[in-house]
């Protein structure tokens, strides 16, 4: 491949856990290759097809989506074609084999697979709220969040988020950018958990490198200058422990690792919150 990262985009008509949990299956057969997530759930009109169809052009790369809707997983994969990307419906060929074992057509139905339930709807809430608070967007709503994630670019805020509200949890994440304030209401928040990440600069570097890379963007740029890289990683480091705020290092951890070790916390800080209510 001549590099060591790959973009792969899921797209799904539902939660996506279907083709997270199968990508990252694949993925991780390929030692020294890193697969960059681009995560699209909820997909069920046109126009948010478009708007995906735009970032892939962007960001070329492998294309699994989940789809029932037959004019939908069509319209995807002749943009594919267009744009020169591998496409695969990840349904289809189970679809296909349940078809000919039972002798009978499915029903397309986005999401069926998850029952109509209680803990449903919950999780439901939970990702569009973190889609709503993703990249510090709707900060006047931070509050509401189980879980507020903050770290400089490319530690894995966003599919942290994610995976969170895939479990249910409202997650909020914040990006600590350089020379800019973070908003006041932080602190001042009494419900969410406050979860700095960090990582190595050396990792945050290559990530941020691949980016640049994948935009076809100037590499002179204290963005992945390793000397700003170091600072803002210190001054991030400064900041969570000058407001006490739980730090977690995702340089080696899969975004499973650290979503496992924010839960944990956060059910930590739930009891206490109970308990002081």
């Amino acid at each position: 491949m001549g590099r060591n990262y790959f973009h792969l985009h899921l797209v799904s008509d539902a939660t996506g856990e279907t083709l997270i949990a199968a990508s990252r299956a694949a993925a991780a057969q390929y030692q020294g290759v890193t697969s960059i997530e681009h995560v699209y759930p909820l997909i069920r009109s046109k126009v948010q097809l478009d708007r995906i169809i735009q970032e892939i052009e962007a960001a070329p790369g492998i294309v699994l989506f989940t789809l029932v809707d037959i004019e939908h997983s069509e319209y995807l994969e002749r943009a594919c074609e267009e744009i020169g990307c591998p496409a695969l419906s990840v349904l289809t060929p189970i679809l296909g084999l349940f078809q000919s074992y039972l002798g009978t057509a499915s029903t397309a139905r986005p999401g069926a697979q998850h029952m109509l339930n209680a803990d449903y709807f919950r999780r439901i809430d939970a990702l569009n709220f973190t889609m709503m608070m993703d990249d510090g967007q709707a900060t006047e709503n931070i509050e509401q969040a189980d879980v507020v994630l903050l770290g400089v670019s490319r530690t894995s805020k966003t599919p942290t988020s994610i995976y969170l509200a895939n479990r249910g949890i409202k997650t909020a994440n914040v990006p600590l950018v350089p020379h800019v304030p973070l908003p006041a209401i932080l602190d001042h928040l009494t419900k969410p958990l406050i979860v700095g990440l960090i990582a190595s600069a050396e990792r945050i570097i290559q990530i941020r490198q691949n980016r640049l890379l994948a935009l076809n963007a100037e590499y002179e740029t204290p963005y992945v200058d390793r000397t700003a890289v170091i600072e803002e990683l210190a001054d991030s480091r400064r900041l969570f422990a000058r407001k006490g705020w739980p730090m977690i290092d995702v340089s080696k951890r899969s975004i499973e690792e650290t979503a496992a070790a924010i839960i944990d916390l956060y059910k930590e800080h739930r009891m206490k919150f109970i308990t002081q209510a």
